[in-house]
């Protein structure tokens, strides 16, 4: 059987992290979106449809995979899943009927010839031919289902690993509080004096080559990176960070894609953080509204979406950078690439792409040249390059935001007019 995951035309539901990678390669838990469907169907990935803008970076990541090519597939059984599943404990369909969530295309096995397919548009007017069937498997709707399920799914994730144990070292001073069948510690990863892992409230994955320092306090569910460093940091339950972040003060249920740093003291709690992210010391989020009430999100800077949860902080996309201070508000969306400079007040809810905040209102700063420049600087100091292709996709994504991104700097213009 050959695998086929694919991205819907719903892809800006999970923004901004969406904007530079697709919806597959979100991170629930210790793994991915693919990486659990993959799981669930116990097969590897054999072709993956995204936009096509997407195609040359996630075929890098993919190599083993066809991009947007479905080509060779027909006069086998194919497995068409729509990344949106929640693959943890699901089945995947044993028969031809095509699995329909809505109008979205959920899950479908077929023997057809798909060869000419080459986006979810084709595949659907496919799928279209076939019995249809409801979809009544778990699915994620917006950016914040894939955050809120983190707990449930790093537990899954620990006992779909089945690694247990310290291979690397704790330090005679350091502190299990809780089941020791609870915990992995992956060779070459260190665990100083005077940390707290506490696997009460579920287990601990400590990664390969990841240092918790002391006074550092783990509390599980959790999932810590290879490479990953703790820095005395207050990590409460359901986070899963890393590879090769740097992470420090308090954080909470909140998921940390890798390099990305938080090294001083502030509260991220109930966040969702891309790549290449660096938050400025005591750069804080709200992720609790002060009646309790269900948070709210403008997911495109337009209207706001109810998202049924009290307990929802921010949704940071890739290359941002905050100040010394920054405050966000509960639900607050923060754009690919954009810098934020504290005013000592929460900032807006919504802050467009490659957006600069300075003096209160949404400015151009010093372009996406300068910006591009930065990005570049931050990764050699990981030993990673900017790859042409790399840059290219954030180019595009500049463009694709353009006229959304005007609108706000305009009204900024005028702000500063009237001041």
């Amino acid at each position: 059987m050959k695998l086929v995951i694919l991205e819907d035309d719903q892809f800006d539901r999970f923004l901004p992290l969406a904007w530079v990678r697709g919806v597959f390669e979100l991170k629930t838990g210790a793994t991915t979106l693919a990486e659990k469907i993959a799981r669930a169907a116990a097969a590897p990935v054999a072709a993956l449809l995204t936009r096509d803008y997407l195609a040359p970076v996630v075929g890098r990541r993919y190599p083993d995979a066809k991009i947007n090519d479905l080509s060779g597939l027909g006069g086998e059984e194919t497995l068409l899943v729509n990344a949106r599943v929640r693959a943890t404990g699901w089945q995947p369909p044993a028969d031809g009927r095509a699995y329909w969530h809505g109008d979205q295309l959920a899950a479908w096995r077929t023997t057809a010839d798909l060869g000419d397919i080459r986006d979810y548009a084709g595949l659907v007017a496919a799928a279209k031919q076939a019995e249809r069937a409801e979809f009544t498997g778990g699915w994620f709707d917006y950016i914040w289902d894939v955050m809120l399920a983190n707990p449930e799914e790093l537990t899954a994730d620990f006992e779909a690993a089945g690694k247990v144990g310290i291979c690397g070292k704790v330090h005679e001073s350091a502190v299990v509080f809780g089941p020791t069948d609870r915990l992995y510690v992956g060779d070459g990863a260190e665990v100083h004096p005077l940390a707290c892992i506490d696997t009460r409230g579920g287990p601990v994955t400590i990664e390969t080559g990841a240092e918790v320092h002391p006074f550092t306090r783990i509390e599980g569910p959790c999932y810590v990176g290879p490479g990953t460093i703790l820095l005395g940091a207050k990590v409460r339950e359901g986070c899963s960070i890393g590879p090769m972040c740097r992470i420090g003060g308090e954080v909470e249920e909140s998921i940390i894609h890798g390099y990305s740093n938080k090294y001083h003291d502030g509260f991220l709690g109930h966040a969702y953080v891309g790549e290449w992210v660096n938050l400025g010391a005591l750069t804080t989020n709200s992720d609790l509204k002060n009646d309790y009430g269900s948070v709210s999100v403008m997911l495109d800077g337009r209207r706001t979406i109810d998202t049924g949860s009290t307990k929802v902080g921010a949704f940071i996309g890739d290359h941002v950078k905050t100040s010394i201070g920054t405050l966000m508000n509960t639900g607050t969306i923060v754009g690919t690439m954009a810098v934020l400079v504290a005013t000592g007040a929460p900032l807006p809810k919504y802050i467009t792409p490659f957006a600069w905040f300075l003096g209160g209102v949404v400015t151009k700063g010093f372009g996406l040249n300068k910006l591009i420049e930065t990005a570049r600087i931050a990764m050699s100091r990981r030993k990673v390059e900017l790859a042409d292709a790399d840059e290219q996709l954030l180019r595009h994504v500049y463009e694709l935001t353009k006229e959304e991104r005007m609108k706000y700097v305009r009204k900024g213009r005028r702000q500063m007019a009237g001041a």
